[in-house]
């Protein structure tokens, strides 16, 4: 069950009001000069979404890695960093809902990226790029991601579910690049119901912080996993 948040978590984080506005700029960058209605284009945009995903993808793992040998580490305090983590958690829900407002987490750094003649690795390069100037804005998702990363106290488990969160949010990417012209009215949509998109991120963060803060997360996750 954990995977299915984690996936549930990376979709939401592509659809908040600070990324999902900006995706047909991304589609054309994967186009490269290229128009995205066309095969050429779409060809190109395919290749490209798929290195920046890649790019991204490797941070995120990585993140998720450090995570986890950062649990191991202070498995002693378990009890202590659960408490802590989940507070957080709590925090990072009321933000999202807009019940208080933290400047750091809703601050936005974008960077430019020249990308007339992108292909597949730089467009892994511009990932990365996204990944660390978008953090600001991916923090509350992505900060629980982690924190559940350093849940399982193993470097593997970390990275693997830090992976499932990225695939969460590049397999929208991967969508829109191949079928961009087909989800406008989707996309208007979700920009008509952001704040319910918002309250329903925030409940979910803030019971995945309760859970954690009374120590009954793993016991939840088990009685979901069952068949």
């Amino acid at each position: 069950m954990s995977y299915i948040l984690l996936f549930l978590e990376g979709v939401i984080t592509f659809i908040s009001p600070c990324l999902l506005p900006l995706l047909p700029l991304y589609i054309s960058y994967f186009a490269a000069g290229k128009s995205p209605d066309t095969p050429a284009g779409k060809r190109r945009a395919l290749i490209n979404a798929l290195g920046f995903i890649a790019g991204f993808t490797l941070l995120f793992v990585s993140l998720g890695a450090f995570a986890g040998i950062l649990g191991q580490a202070l498995q002693d305090y378990r009890f202590i960093i659960d408490i802590v983590a989940g507070l957080i958690l709590i925090l990072f829900g009321l933000n999202v809902m807009g019940v208080i407002t933290i400047p750091l987490l809703n601050a936005t750094y974008r960077k430019s990226a020249n990308v007339r003649n992108l292909s597949f690795f730089s467009s892994l390069v511009f990932g990365v790029i996204f990944a660390v100037s978008w953090t600001p804005c991916v923090s509350p998702l992505l900060g629980s991601a982690l924190l559940m990363a350093s849940v399982p106290a193993s470097a593997w488990r970390g990275a693997f579910l830090l992976f499932i969160f990225a695939m969460g949010l590049g397999l929208p990417f991967l969508l829109c690049a191949l079928l961009i012209d087909r989800l406008k009215s989707a996309f208007d949509f979700i920009k008509r119901h952001y704040k319910i998109i918002n309250i329903i991120s925030g409940v979910l963060l803030i019971a995945i912080g309760v859970l954690m803060m009374t120590g009954y997360l793993g016991s939840f996750m088990a009685i979901l996993s069952l068949p």
